[in-house]
């Protein structure tokens, strides 16, 4: 099996969009092949779930792989965590360690192998290539007919794309590339004088599919639609957000609150805060800080969903509707420089904050305690405090109003100690 990060490398736009493009659809089933080929373009499934929230859940861990190029491992932190919280039991792979890291690496491989394939449809077809190459993926156990077809030049138009489009079966990590000419499409490991066998449309009576290809693996993702994913991707600037506001102002407001609650109850997200926290407070000079904030200029806690809106809504003197939940290097390098000294925080009674504490903030925006709006005349705003009690430790975190860009961004934040 072929490493995907190394096959597939860093997302990109198009894949971004060619997966959300799936978000709108949250299909339960209850078999692989309840929904069949180009179907997955425009719907996303689990086999075997069912129910609504449990496939937004699952839907938010796989979006959050696939657009910040996240781990096998942190994926499969993230699908634990909400199995246990959906209770979802009788899953194929369930009762073994072995059963689920089987069942994790299918659905983690599986939606980034076909995102990445119609991602680059999309830019396949913006470039206009005169010939697309097959390039076999390098797997560790190769599939004999794949090799064959590794090299093989054919202009877009061919038949062959039409089912041989890879991947093309489960843990295939084939891929197309573009050229103009067929000395580019040598340069590239493309082999022009290479022909297509005379029975390559022969079927395979087990599977239905022609011979190579897995059952249900017989068309190319996101052939039907190459438009949709282009006019999304081009519209959108910035992908850094794990759920693109650009695209969730599509969705009905229940499947969008039910991505948004994932989100922030992924571990992963936690986890993603306090290395960003980390990485923060280790930029100590004004180059290292100027390279993060060009790097990673927030991290997103996701949306406020449709209920926070309207509970929100007379404190905020706004509609808060679709507005963004951020962290900012400036907020936490604020937060360290007031409530990172532990002698100091002691003497008030409060415990230093650590990195892994804004890790908490995902669950201390979707579940307060408390909360109230007050006035910051200096920020010319709206703040809104929120106050969570872990254990105990009272949590207690500010966010400004920030109307432009319609956001709520951390401004201040520190832990009570109330044992």
């Amino acid at each position: 099996m072929a490493d995907l990060s190394t096959t597939f490398r860093r997302p990109f736009r198009e894949q971004i969009a060619a997966f959300r493009l799936r978000l709108g659809d949250l299909v339960p089933t209850a078999r692989w092949d309840d929904i069949t080929r180009a179907q997955h373009d425009r719907a996303f499934m689990v086999a075997g779930a069912q129910k609504a929230d449990l496939l937004a859940d699952l839907a938010a861990a796989v979006d959050k792989a696939i657009s910040q190029g996240t781990s096998l491992e942190e994926f499969r932190r993230d699908f634990r965590a909400t199995v246990t919280r959906r209770g979802w039991h009788g899953w194929t792979g369930e009762g073994t360690k072995r059963g689920e890291a089987w069942r994790t690496r299918v659905i983690y491989r599986t939606n980034i192998a076909t995102s990445y394939a119609a991602g680059r449809m999309a830019q396949l077809i913006e470039g206009n290539f005169a010939f697309w190459v097959y390039r076999h993926g390098g797997s560790s156990e190769p599939r004999v007919i794949h090799l064959g077809w590794d090299g093989l030049v054919l202009p877009p138009d061919h038949p062959f794309w039409i089912t041989h489009g890879p991947p093309n079966g489960w843990g295939c990590s084939c891929y197309v590339i573009g050229a103009r000419t067929e000395a580019g499409a040598r340069r590239r490991g493309g082999d022009p004088d290479k022909r297509l066998p005379d029975d390559w449309q022969s079927r395979d009576p087990r599977t239905g599919a022609p011979k190579g290809i897995d059952k249900g693996w017989d068309y190319t993702p996101g052939a039907s639609t190459v438009d949709e994913i282009r006019t999304m991707a081009a519209k959108v600037v910035d992908w850094r957000y794990n759920l693109a506001v650009a695209y969730m102002t599509s969705l009905p407001d229940r499947t969008r609150d039910l991505l948004v609650e994932g989100y922030r109850g992924l571990p992963s997200l936690a986890d993603s805060l306090a290395r960003y926290a980390t990485r923060v407070s280790a930029a100590k000079t004004d180059a290292a800080r100027k390279a993060l904030s060009e790097r990673e200029p927030i991290q997103s806690l996701g949306l406020v969903t449709s209920v926070q809106a309207r509970a929100y809504r007379e404190g905020a003197g706004r509609d808060l509707d679709l507005y963004d939940i951020a962290v900012d290097a400036d907020a936490i390098r604020h937060v360290f420089v007031r409530h990172g000294d532990p002698a100091r925080e002691a003497a008030r009674g409060q415990i230093a904050v650590r990195p892994e504490d804004f890790g908490l903030l995902p669950e201390i925006f979707q579940f307060p305690d408390s909360f109230e709006w007050s006035d910051a005349r200096s920020l010319q705003s709206r703040v809104l405090r929120l106050t969570k009690v872990v254990g105990a430790r009272r949590y207690v975190a500010h966010f400004v109003l920030r109307p432009r860009r319609r956001r709520l961004v951390l401004l201040t934040y520190w832990v009570e100690n109330i044992g």
